[in-house]
Order: structure tokens, then sequence, then C-alpha cells
């Protein structure tokens, strides 16, 4: 940076004029008469791609302006934070101030060598040089270390960025940053200091970084970041808080650099205090028509109990989500504790308060580029004039991350029009919700399968959901055109209509194959965020037939003779299925895709007979239970479950066709360790010899290969333990234990075959066996692993009560991937 002020000769000092000249020793300062002081003109020289005005719009000087030597520093720390020069030179001839310029350059194109661990594209993301912009040395600068912090998020804290500059023709410049990435800078060892409840075993269990070991190759936890360090210290301080040291602190959490500069030493300084037992639990209340009385069947803390801050809170926020909802829209539960130190026993009282009445002004949608403002506000839990809470504002933020439709989501308030009034801004950014997947995987009932799909799940910014999907696989053959609208007619209505081809084979257990052709038109309502209610409209073209004749050639070499169920071939044929169905479904689950506490339950109807051929009832009845087990092992993964269902089917026309495909089936999913529709009724049997009168004399069931019939009533059970396993955070595993039950019964076929039956030139007996409630029962062992190749389940299980003749099942297992 240079300043030269250069004196005209005649403003040097002389007799007739007052002009004195006085340097500095940096920049020299001249004076002159006031007459010869002023700027008249300025001229720029050097400047070649920006204009003249520009420059002379930057600076503070100007003409008619005295050659004041405040006013040209200024003007020329302007010109430097410009960033478009790379030298400004300021000088004086005469009246005219003279600005000399040297250009940055431009640059022409940037680029990484070195990088592996980021890709090109994530770096040039963080860094603010672009090409076609103009080269700036402090934005280098910059740009370096906003890469250096990249890689430290990544634990490379070893990682040097040298950036090289290749000059051009006509003053431009290629960046080059070279990048030596060094290795991970990983965790190897985290200490506990000051824990005496805890041993460091258990600690270590409740932060997110973790040691570094061989089996962590899937997970990043074992990175250092100084980030994570901090949440960690806070998950420490809520794990002591909910198991009752209420005077918990956390002191100091560092981490240390070995001399090596290959790996890092966390140490966790804390102080836990004592440990505090709940005492007495008591309810104030200052709003109109809430009495202590009413609100203590709402505590869901006992005495004596283990202190546990984030139970308080929960119930805390579980006691004023119910006022609000039950016509105190302001009311508000805080929780205060007494402590007695000497017993270690905490008091507790919830203070209900009526709270600042606040109503809506102006609710206003920023960032939605895409997706509509009115499909944004139909989903909002308010609307302008409706009484507003700081409850309002967590459910907006949900209620719009719950539409999938954006990356993040920002609920901010302003004062409105009132002092009672305020301003909503709901703040958006889109995502893409077009989705093209190609995939491919295993499944025990399907075999091997490949699938392709084309999904739309906010379409032109509608909220419409539309797709095309089609499964390939060694039994099985599907596509499917569906289309969803949640707010059909702008109201809290969800239509829907899928159209679909299906093709069985179900010959690997069974002897046919199935083809169905079909529509189905879909309505639901909720009547409120736990109650909905669903209808749907099924018309199926079927065809039943290409029955297996199975191992005839081979049982015949040994003087057998193979007889497919006679109860299967008299299902053969076309059938049209014309069927009006509804659900109605309690959901208080905490979360829908991975439930851990709460329960659902289901109930559900189908009618066949608006049409077709096929006539019948069924009825169905679904629930579960989730039981948390947080407070018995201090850990969230740890969930039991109990699931139970059962249904009926009966036909109500004569002429009904009573098509096995129907019929309930047990086995499989909903009872594992059994082939899919393994237990229940089933028929068919190999012929030995015959009499004189070609009847089957000697006959015995095809052990494994009877026909699976299904029947009219079927109940099911199931208690499971989910459970963590070792190294499973890290590697993605997850446990279960389950104990599965089942029955099925009442036999529905077109005719029963309690005698002998002409077949060919064969009398046949066609026995039905497996035809009991009496529960079939199960038990196993399953994981879950979330792979880098997707989603893998295998359930082990075996039989502890099953009837002669059921079809086992004892691996079951299957995976797949979207890519």
């Amino acid at each position: 940076m240079r300043l030269m002020l250069l004196a005209s000769a005649c403003l040097l000092p002389t007799a007739l004029g007052v002009a004195e000249a006085r340097g500095t020793g940096h920049h020299p300062v001249v004076r002159a008469a006031s007459s010869g002081n002023v700027i008249q003109a300025i001229t720029v020289s050097g400047n070649s791609r920006i204009e003249t005005s520009t420059v002379l719009s930057y600076m503070v000087a100007q003409p008619g302006d005295t050659f004041n030597q405040d006013d040209l520093d200024r003007s020329l720390k302007t010109l430097y934070a410009t960033g478009l020069f790379k030298d400004v030179t300021l000088h004086r001839d005469g009246g005219t101030l003279q600005v000399d310029l040297v250009e940055n350059p431009i640059v022409n194109r940037i680029s990484f060598e070195g990088n592996h661990a980021l890709k090109d594209e994530d770096l040039r993301k963080e860094i603010s040089l672009r090409p076609r912009a103009v080269f700036s040395a402090q934005t280098t600068a910059s740009d370096r270390q906003k890469i250096l912090n990249q890689y430290a998020s990544k634990a490379r804290f070893g990682a040097t960025v040298t950036p090289q500059i290749v000059k051009l023709s006509h003053n431009r410049v290629d960046v080059v940053f070279k990048i030596n990435e060094a290795q991970q800078t990983l965790i190897n060892k985290i200490v506990f200091v000051g824990n005496h409840a805890f041993s460091e075993a258990r600690l270590a269990q409740v932060v997110s970084s973790k040691e570094t070991t061989w089996y962590r190759f899937f997970s990043s936890s074992d990175e250092y970041n100084p980030e994570r360090v901090k949440y960690d210290a806070e998950l420490l301080r809520r794990f002591y808080l909910h198991n009752g040291f209420v005077d918990f602190r956390m002191i100091d959490a560092t981490g240390e650099l070995s001399p090596d500069h290959k790996t890092f030493y966390i140490t966790f300084t804390l102080n836990e205090g004592e440990r505090y037992r709940l005492g007495k639990t008591e309810v104030r209340s200052n709003v109109r028509h809430v009495t202590p009385e009413m609100m203590h069947s709402h505590i869901e803390l006992f005495k004596h109990q283990w202190y546990d801050g984030t139970a308080i809170q929960h119930n805390s926020t579980n006691m004023q989500e119910w006022l609000q909802a039950t016509g105190h829209p302001f009311a508000m539960v805080r929780s205060e504790i007494a402590r007695n130190p000497e017993k270690h026993v905490v008091d507790l009282l919830f203070d209900i308060t009526e709270g600042p009445h606040v109503y809506v002004d102006r609710i206003d949608i920023n960032g939605n580029t895409i997706t509509r403002d009115s499909v944004i506000r139909r989903n909002l839990p308010m609307a302008e004039g409706d009484p507003y809470t700081p409850f309002d504002r967590k459910y907006t933020k949900l209620a719009l991350q719950d539409l999938g439709y954006f990356s993040t989501v920002s609920v901010d308030q302003t004062q409105g029009s009132a002092p009672d009034r305020v301003n909503v801004s709901a703040n958006v950014v889109e995502k893409p919700t077009g989705e093209f997947s190609l995939g491919g995987g295993y499944s025990t009932d399907v075999g091997i399968l490949g699938n392709a799909s084309i999904k739309q799940h906010n379409l032109l910014g509608t909220g419409i959901d539309a797709g095309v999907s089609g499964t390939v696989a060694y039994y099985e053959k599907q596509a499917n055109i569906s289309i969803t609208d949640p707010y059909f007619l702008n109201r809290n209505l969800v239509a829907g209509a899928d159209f679909y081809f299906i093709q069985n084979n179900y010959q690997t257990y069974q002897s046919y194959r199935e083809a169905q052709y079909g529509m189905t038109l879909r309505m639901g309502y909720s009547y409120n965020r736990y109650l909905s209610q669903s209808f749907s409209y099924t018309l199926v073209d079927r065809d039943v037939g290409n029955f297996f004749s199975g191992d005839a050639d081979e049982l015949a070499a040994y003087g057998y003779a193979y007889v497919p169920s006679q109860y299967v071939q008299d299902s053969g044929g076309w059938s049209l299925l014309s069927q009006l169905s509804t659900a109605l479904t309690y959901d208080r689950r905490d979360n829908r895709m991975k439930p851990h506490s709460g329960y659902m339950l289901k109930i559900a109807g189908d009618f066949a007979g608006l049409g077709g051929n096929v006539k019948y009832g069924r009825a169905k009845i679904d629930g579960a239970y989730y039981i948390p087990l947080d407070d018995l092992t201090g850990n969230h993964d740890w969930t039991v479950q109990f699931k139970g269902g059962a249904g009926y089917m009966g036909d109500w026309s004569s002429n009904s066709n009573k098509n096995i495909i129907d019929n309930f089936y047990l086995g499989g999913q909903n009872l594992r360790g059994f082939l899919q529709g393994g237990a229940g009724p089933r028929s068919g049997h190999i012929c030995l010899s015959y009499d004189s009168d070609g009847k089957c004399s000697n006959y015995r069931p095809l052990a494994g290969q009877e026909d699976l019939l299904g029947g009219r009533l079927m109940y099911t059970a199931s208690a499971q333990v989910n459970f963590p396993l070792p190294m499973g955070d890290d590697l993605g595993i997850s446990g279960r234990y389950f104990v599965d039950a089942g029955g099925l019964a009442g036999v529905r076929v077109k005719h029963r075959y309690d005698n002998y039956q002409k077949y060919g030139n064969t009398s046949l007996y066609t026995p039905i066996t497996g035809d009991t409630l009496i529960p079939r029962v199960s038990t196993g062992i399953g994981i879950s692993w979330k792979s880098p190749f997707g989603l893998v389940n295998i359930d082990g299980a075996i039989p502890i009560r099953k009837e002669h003749g059921d079809r086992l099942y004892p691996i079951r297992f299957g995976f797949g991937q979207q890519f």
C-alpha cells in the first residue's frame, strides 16, 4: 500500500505565500494557501476492466474537495477494500489528483489436487472464490482455512492446504489448492474423572464419541470432533439428572492431541453430587376451573422413585398440552423443586398459571420456491387469529418437517400489530422430492428380486404423491401406478388410487400360480391427531391355475401317484373381486416408523360382493403396545412390544366363489419359525396302492408338499424385546428376542371331499389336516443390520408347540437396497 503526495513547485514556501510543507515520515502532509488547495480534477490510470466512473464512486475525495489527508487515506483504504486492485497509488500533480491502479487478475479456473476424503464439489461449496470472479489474496487465504476446517470436521487435523497461483495471459490466473489430507486423527482414549456412581464403561455407553477399534470401520464415532465433545458433555448432564443427581456439574470436557499428532485423548471431568429420591408431589393452580384435585390423575411420577429431570419435564409438558387442548389455551405448567440435603429427597411442585394471552396476527411463509403456500398453511396447527403458545411454534416446525419437502425448517416470531399479537414466520429450504431408484435384494418369500421406481412426492408443489414402480423376482412379478392427494378438495381428506398387476408363482410350496389385475380407490380422514379412518374400494380380475404336477415322474418310478389337492383345483379359473373396505385406527405411538412407547389399535372390515362373483365379509382387529425400558436399563434402545390380532370371514351367499386365495394364512411374518401359510388347514396326498375297483386303498399325506388351504378364523399374538448389541451402535446392528403364537381353523372351500371322489381313473379320499385352533408357538432371536448395502433382517425361530404336518421355516431373512 502506497500513498504519494507531491507538492507542486508553485506551492513551495515563498515570500508571498503562506504555504508550509511538513512530512510525517510515511505520508507527506501538504498545506497550501486555501486558494490553491482544491482538487480540480481526478485522473485514473491502469484500469482496463473497471470503469473510471466506478473507481471514482468508491473514493471519498471528489473534485471540489480540498486535498485533505484524512479523505485521501480513506479513499485509499476504500479502493483496497473493494478487492478489485492489487496496488493503488494516489499522488498530486498541481490541482489534479492522480490515481494509479494495478488490477487484481481474474480467476480462470479453480482446481483441487490430492483430495480423496472430500470430493471437489463438496470443497467448491465451501470456498468463496469462483471462476470469472476477481482474484483476491485475502479471499484465497480465507478459502484455505475453510478447506482446513472441512478436513478438521473429518478428524484430519494434520491436513495441509497450499494455494498455488498460476499466471496466465490477459491478467488471468488459475488457483490450485494442493492438499495433503493426512491420516484421520482418531480417539485413542476417553477418560472420566470424578465418577463414583457409574463406571467408566457405563459412561462410555452414554457419550457418542467412541474409542477407535477395528470394528468401527462403518462408523465416524471414533473421529475426534470438538462439537461432538460438547454434545457429549450435555449427554452426560442429562444422564445424571435422569438418574437422580440433581447437583451434577460438568467441570471440563477437553480433547488433547497426542505428541505424535496421530490420536486424541478426551477427558471429562465431572462432579456427581448426591443422589436424590422424589418426595411429595403437589399441584398448585391459579387457573380458573382448574383444581389441583383434577390434575393429580395426570401425575405420572411416584414417591420414592429416583429423581428424573427428563420425566418431570415430560410430565409438565403432557399436563400443559392436556390443559391447552381442553379449553385453557394459555395455561402454563412449570415444575419447581425443593431439596432436602439431609434426607436426600426432592419435593416437587407443578405450578399451573395463566400465561400471557397472545394471538397470531399474521403467518408468513418464506423460502418455498416450489411448494405452494396453501400446501404449507394447511398443515400448520394454527391460523391467523388463533391463540398462540410456545407449543404451537414447536408443532409448526414438526409439521413442516414431517412433510418431507424441506431440508431445513425454522419458525420465528416477531411483534405483531398490538402487544398481544405476534407474527409467525415459517422459513423453509426446499429439497428435491423426486426419486428414481433401481434396487436389488433377496427375500425369503419371493427369492432374488430387482425393482425400479420413479416417484414424485410433491408433484408441481401441490403435495400430491405419484409414482410408478415395478418388481421382478424369482417367484413374483408386479407393477404399480399410484397417486395420492393428502388434502383432497382442500379438506382434511386423503384420497388416492392404485393400479396394479401382480403375478405370484407359489409353486415352491403350493401347486398353483395366481395373477391379478386391478385397482384400488382410497380415501381417509383424520378426526384428530390420533384417530383416523380410511375407506377403499378394490376391483380385481384374478386367475388361478397352471396347477403343478409335482414330482409325479419321480414318484411314478417308485409306483406312487402324486395327487394335487382337489380343493386347490376347485379354486382354479377366473374370478372378479369387488370389495369395499374400511379401517379405524387409534395411534398413540411416539414414532410410527420405529415405535418406542405408546400403543395402537386398528379395527378393519372388508365386504366383497358389490358386483363380481366373490361374496364374503371379513373383520379384523389388531393392536400393539410398546413399553420403554429406559428406567431399568438406562438405555433408549431397550423396548418391549406386545402385538396381537384376530380375524374372521364368512360367506353371505351360497353362490360365492370360495377362492382359497382370500383366506387367512398363518406362518411367515405373523408366526416366525413356520413357512408362510404353513400352519393351519392343508390337503394333499399320494396314493400307494389301489383296490380292484380302482379306488385308492392305501394313501399317505405328501409330507412337505401338501397344499395350504388357509382358514376362516385366525388369531396371532407376539411378545418381543428389542435390545442393543455389543458394538451395535458402531456397526448399525440391533437385536430382538421374540415369542410368537397363533392359531388358524375353519376350512373355507367350495366342496368338502370327505368320501371317495372320482379323479381320472382313480377314486380318491381327500383328507384335510391341521384344522385346529390349538395354538402354535415359536420362539427365537433376530437381528437387524443397517448395512452399507441396505437393511438386513434375519430371524431364527424354533417351534415349541406345533401340529403334526405343519411346515416349518426356521430361518427367515431378507435384504435390499435402493441405489
